[in-house]
């Protein structure tokens, strides 16, 4: 109490009339407008950090798939093949940065069993490489990566397409290599029969419906290459591969092509961040009609204390006085609201996997059915500068929205306003 009357007289007032008595039926619709005002701000920040918080979760979900079967950085050699890949990987591996480099095989093919041909990517690697680069060793459901072995031409397939085209452990499919082969006849299509070692799962459709592994030196033959495509590089952060492939384009000798993962994703992630910042602005827009609906509550109040501006005006109070009075009444509106809509969208964020489920079971439904969207779980991953920036567009606006009341109260003329008191 005693740190109440320290402040300046214009802080007491302002909380005075925040705190707005209910001694007539005006003034409780004035108390009513400010507090939907307020709880209209909450919800709008509390829904603005969900969905980017929700978006979020999807993103770095989707990604993560992306990454467990795609390299944080590739490198290719101009001429299409890399024979000595082994000097390559050890100039690679000078960067702190790199964690593990295999060699990989690349091209596309088609793949029949019977009469059903799918469009694939060929990948041919080292087994006992590969798993310093991605997870896949880990994500083989059936069977096992260390199965692939040269000479043997055997393949591991995604679960999609092992189910497109009836595919078991154990089965034979044919595959096609685009490089014809030339004879009297004329040019034939080269085909060669592989066994089924091993289906994996890595959760991404595309993926799983249209890659397959085979050992490198059976892809070298296949397509005929001398010595693999080209390196694929794992670093210790992810979100620091543009950098690190810009530092290896310095360091390594050769006439090379470095790319990282967001060069080789750039038009699917360019579509998230364009959604986000979409989503971002149309919900922000709750928020500005929540913020506005403050100017017809100080309206009203300024209107209802007239007489109590013109006293003050009379005892001295200059018209800035008046002014900051009515601004301060408002940016606590828009303060509580934002801290009220801040707490309660982090709460939410971080238990979106506990108050989703409930919610279905609730309700008897499944939001996410695991075979349409491959995951059962909403992911939700919050980020503290989108929270600092929504709490701060939302304070922002809120101070805006006091302005014009603020500056009408200021221009109130005490004579005119105590003619009829």
């Amino acid at each position: 109490m005693s740190l109440l009357k320290n402040l300046p007289f214009e802080w007491m007032i302002g909380l005075r009339y925040t705190r707005a008595g209910r001694r007539s039926a005006r003034n409780s619709f004035i108390s009513f407008i400010s507090l939907i005002s307020m709880a209209g701000i909450a919800l709008g920040v509390a829904a603005l950090i969900v969905v980017l918080s929700v978006m979020n979760g999807f993103q770095k979900e989707v990604r993560d798939r992306m990454l467990s079967v795609l390299a944080h950085i590739e490198v290719f050699d101009t001429s299409g093949s890399m024979p000595d890949w082994r000097a390559t990987a050890l100039q690679a591996l000078q960067n702190k940065e790199v964690r593990g480099a295999a060699p990989y095989v690349e091209a596309q093919a088609m793949v029949a069993r019977d009469e059903t041909l799918r469009g694939v990517i060929v990948r041919g690697i080292l087994p006992e490489e590969e798993t310093k680069v991605s997870a896949v060793a880990t994500q083989v459901k059936r069977g096992r990566l260390s199965d692939l072995r040269a000479g043997e031409f055997n393949v591991v397939l995604g679960v999609e397409l092992a189910r497109s085209l009836g595919l078991r452990l154990g089965d034979k499919l044919t595959m096609i290599a685009p490089q014809g082969q030339v004879t009297p006849a004329g040019v034939l299509p080269r085909l060669k029969q592989f066994n089924v070692v091993g289906i994996f799962e890595a959760g991404h459709y595309e993926y799983d419906s249209s890659l397959v592994f085979i050992h490198m030196e059976d892809g070298e033959k296949m397509f005929r290459q001398n010595g693999p495509s080209g390196l694929r590089l794992k670093i210790a952060d992810m979100q620091q591969a543009p950098e690190v492939a810009q530092t290896l384009s310095q360091s390594l000798t050769g006439d090379l092509y470095i790319r990282d993962w967001s060069k080789q994703n750039r038009n699917w992630f360019a579509a998230v961040q364009t959604e986000k910042r979409m989503m971002f602005i149309i919900l922000t827009l709750i928020i500005a009609v929540a913020a506005f609906n403050l100017v017809s509550t100080l309206v009203m109040t300024v209107t209802d204390k007239q007489a109590d501006i013109a006293i003050l005006r009379t005892l001295g109070a200059s018209p800035l006085s008046i002014m900051k009075i009515f601004m301060i009444q408002g940016a606590l509106v828009g303060l509580i609201g934002t801290a009220i809509g801040v707490s309660s969208g982090v709460i939410i964020a971080l238990n979106v996997d506990v108050i989703v489920p409930f919610i279905e079971s609730l309700l008897g439904a499944q939001f996410l059915p695991r075979d349409i969207y491959l995951i059962s779980a909403l992911p939700s991953d919050l980020r503290w500068p989108d929270v600092w920036r929504i709490g701060g567009v939302a304070v922002v606006l809120a101070f805006f929205a006091t302005l014009y009341p603020s500056w009408s109260a200021a221009r109130v003329r005490p004579a005119d306003a105590l003619r009829y008191e």
